[in-house]
């Protein structure tokens, strides 16, 4: 998970504080020096660092703390607080052209993953109700149009391309006509990135900067990176001046030091964070919620809003009515799995509920193969036994298994599952919209 070892080093150095009732001076010296060694683990810039643990410490030795009943609560609020406005204070969200189209120009090194995160950007809107285009921008890395074409084909977006013979210059220009042309209210450009800063690539960056005038200009760095995220940023935007920043494969850096460094550094802000390699997981970047993330206090408000985006109204009310019926089957337990897995990674979704232990978590792996096969059973079943599971006897359960790569004890375990399910079901039909009958869905089991 993002910022795994920086969390379980700051929840190391809180408890220094809450091993005593009252703190002097002493006390927190000792302690930022903890944080600070935690953050500079974490490959978080030394002058963030720096800065960071000197207004932290100014704040921590105020009567606010000092003279506090509970002062280790008080210093993780400041932390809290602090880390918050280190990345940025609030959400800055896209600029969206009071003229349409929006075009966003998307820069980068290359493996920084520029051109999947153009797609999961796009789709993003497209969810939103807007028409976007995309624009191959990139004739020099090979098969780098036909990548961002396969990306188009999936998410249902057309691609504008001319081929590897044309500027990019010139491709961004057409690109943007042709939007206007078709009345496509977002562009965003793809342009070739290279294995590091050269003076070509810059070139060739401001003259699509200048050509098409664009809204937006994100550069994707490469969470994994770590420091030397911060120095592509920082050259990145003396050169272009960028409007804000796309941190990818966050999922997979546990340390987080990218994120704390980069609004500092640059003064401009992560607008977006890649979390794994599916063109949906891409999320607005919320200062506040990362750094409730990184202190272990959840992220209740992105799990909601993660939840929102999955949850189909009318499939509910259907839910209930077959509850309420007892006619549940085992393809509307099915649907129900569709739902969750639409949330995304379960283990992310764990990081994000408030009070979760760390250590708990460590070594916990969420196997979401289970969820794979419990697929495949059901798919392997006729309808039939699927809408009456109680007529599957020892010779389907056998072809089930065959049918769907699995054992016939792994069959057992699902309609024995299944038949739990229902049982809680028939006592909470007859309980309607109560509260205890609310308590008892929620305590369904789920096959994972």
């Amino acid at each position: 998970m993002p910022f795994e070892s920086l969390g379980e080093k700051l929840a190391n150095a809180f408890k220094r504080f809450r091993s005593k009732g009252k703190l002097t001076e002493a006390d927190v010296k000792a302690g930022m020096r903890e944080i600070k060694l935690a953050l500079l683990e974490a490959d978080v810039n030394f002058k963030v660092v720096r800065d960071f643990i000197n207004i932290v410490s100014e704040r921590a030795v105020g009567t606010e703390v000092l003279e506090s009943l509970l002062p280790a609560q008080q210093i993780v609020k400041i932390v809290n607080e602090e880390l918050t406005r280190l990345m940025g204070g609030s959400q800055s969200k896209l600029t969206i052209a009071s003229k349409p189209p929006t075009v966003v120009m998307m820069v980068g090194l290359q493996g920084a993953g520029k051109t999947t995160h153009a797609g999961k950007l796009a789709g993003l809107y497209k969810k939103q109700g807007k028409r976007p285009l995309l624009v191959a921008g990139d004739v020099y890395r090979p098969a780098a149009i036909k990548q961002l074409q396969v990306v188009g084909e999936k998410l249902d977006i057309p691609v504008f391309t001319m081929g590897d013979q044309v500027s990019p210059v010139e491709i961004a220009k057409q690109g943007v006509a042709y939007a206007e042309q078709k009345g496509y209210d977002m562009v965003f450009i793809d342009t070739a990135g290279r294995l590091q800063i050269d003076e070509a690539l810059m070139e060739e960056l401001q003259n699509i900067k200048a050509a098409v005038h664009p809204t937006e200009i994100l550069l994707t760095v490469d969470a994994m990176i770590g420091q030397e995220s911060v120095n592509v940023a920082e050259t990145f935007n003396n050169l272009l001046d960028i409007t804000g920043v796309i941190l990818t494969k966050l999922d997979g850096d546990t340390r987080g030091g990218a994120a704390l460094s980069i609004r500092y550094v640059t003064g401009k802000p992560i607008k977006f964070v890649g979390m794994g390699e599916k063109l949906d997981t891409i999320e607005p970047f919320y200062p506040d919620r990362m750094a409730s993330r990184i202190l272990g206090m959840g992220d209740v408000l992105t799990l909601i809003d993660k939840a929102q985006a999955a949850f189909d109204e009318k499939q509910a009310v259907a839910l209930e009515e077959k509850i309420r019926r007892q006619t549940f089957t085992l393809d509307d337990y099915l649907a129900q799995m569709a739902q969750l897995r639409k949330m995304g990674n379960l283990e992310q979704l764990v990081g994000m509920m408030p009070g979760m232990n760390r250590n708990a978590l460590k070594d916990a792996k969420i196997d979401e193969s289970v969820l794979v096969r419990t697929e495949a059973m059901i798919h392997s079943m006729t309808l039939a036994e699927r809408t009456h599971p109680e007529i599957i006897n020892a010779s389907r359960k056998k072809r089930i298994a065959q049918g769907s790569g699995t054992t016939v004890e792994d069959v057992n375990k699902l309609l024995k599952q299944f038949d739990q399910m229902l049982k809680m079901m028939k006592q909470f039909s007859g309980m309607g919209k109560s509260k205890q009958g609310k308590r008892m869905l929620g305590r369904m089991k789920m096959p994972f």
